[in-house]
């Protein structure tokens, strides 16, 4: 069964070639949304890591009450990570951030001592979860043991505009591709199916000879679902190799628009994954589709 299989790939070039261009568009465009996926996924992350809520605590919160309100925020299910920046730090960053600002290094001086505040930055584990957090911070949680409120300012009212509208953005844009996915490979395997059917029906005498001089339906099968894991497997190959050049175009444009990213970079980390998920899925649609189309000419 494999040799006729490789035989009658071969000989029937022109059916073997229509069929391959059938399922490398299938296995491009799956490719293409398995490396955008990935890429959009990170973008996504990116973005969500740059939102956080800062709350600053008065001049005189003392740090053994500023480390039991971080430990109580970390106790919270909605809450990644708490980070705890003291008065010095802010300070240093200050300083850093504005080293090359004469004005602000000349007022700060002015100042004497240091006026920043400690701080706590908040990162929730989704967007939609900073109000809870919020709310949290809004309670007598952050009493000092005096009962004094050691809170002096948390950002997230002056942020919340923009948290709610980035929440909005993200959760559309994860259901706007995850439906162009899903119709662009249902479309494309329909492509594939119909296509090995049209390579199939030049060979229905063929199938008709072989069951009436009394072939098995395996042994009929076996040939033609060999040729369909043949078509598979070179279109993936060809598919990884087309995907190469179009990353390797389009890195410098996302590393550009979204923020150093680079989508040439993911394709080239992610290719032992990609390659074998395409191997897999192409060598599967050839043997499914050559099964499926072969029914029909096997009731003789």
């Amino acid at each position: 069964m494999m040799r006729s299989g490789f035989i009658g790939f071969w000989r029937n070039g022109t059916v073997s070639l229509a069929a391959i261009f059938a399922m490398l568009i299938t296995l491009s465009v799956v490719g293409a949304l398995m490396v955008g996926n990935v890429f959009l996924s990170s973008f996504l992350e990116t973005v969500k890591e740059k939102v956080d809520v800062t709350l600053y605590f008065t001049i005189d919160a003392q740090e053994p009450d500023i480390l039991a309100l971080k430990k109580s925020l970390e106790t919270l299910p909605e809450v990644n990570r708490v980070e705890y920046v003291t008065r010095e730090q802010a300070l240093l960053a200050f300083r850093e951030r504005h080293k090359d600002d004469a004005v602000m290094l000349a007022a700060l001086e002015e100042v004497g001592g240091n006026p920043l505040r400690a701080s706590l930055n908040i990162k929730a584990k989704e967007l939609s979860q900073y109000e809870s957090v919020s709310k949290f911070l809004e309670g007598d949680t952050a009493l000092s043991p005096g009962g004094e409120n050691i809170i002096e300012k948390v950002n997230y009212r002056q942020n919340k505009i923009v948290i709610e509208r980035m929440n909005t953005i993200l959760s559309y844009t994860r259901r706007v591709g995850a439906t162009i996915a899903l119709t662009l490979a249902i479309m494309s395997i329909m492509v594939t199916v119909n296509t090995i059917s049209l390579a199939l029906y030049t060979a229905r005498d063929e199938i008709s000879v072989m069951k009436l001089v009394g072939a098995g339906n395996n042994l009929v099968r076996g040939p033609f679902m060999m040729q369909g894991a043949m078509y598979g497997i070179v279109s993936a190959i060809l598919a990884a190799a087309l995907l190469y050049p179009a990353t390797f175009w389009l890195g410098r444009s996302t590393e550009s628009a979204f923020g150093g990213l680079n989508i040439f970079a993911y394709y080239v980390a992610d290719f032992g994954r990609l390659f074998l998920s395409l191997l897999g899925l192409g060598i599967a649609l050839g043997i499914v589709s050559s099964f499926v189309a072969l029914s029909r000419y096997l009731k003789v």
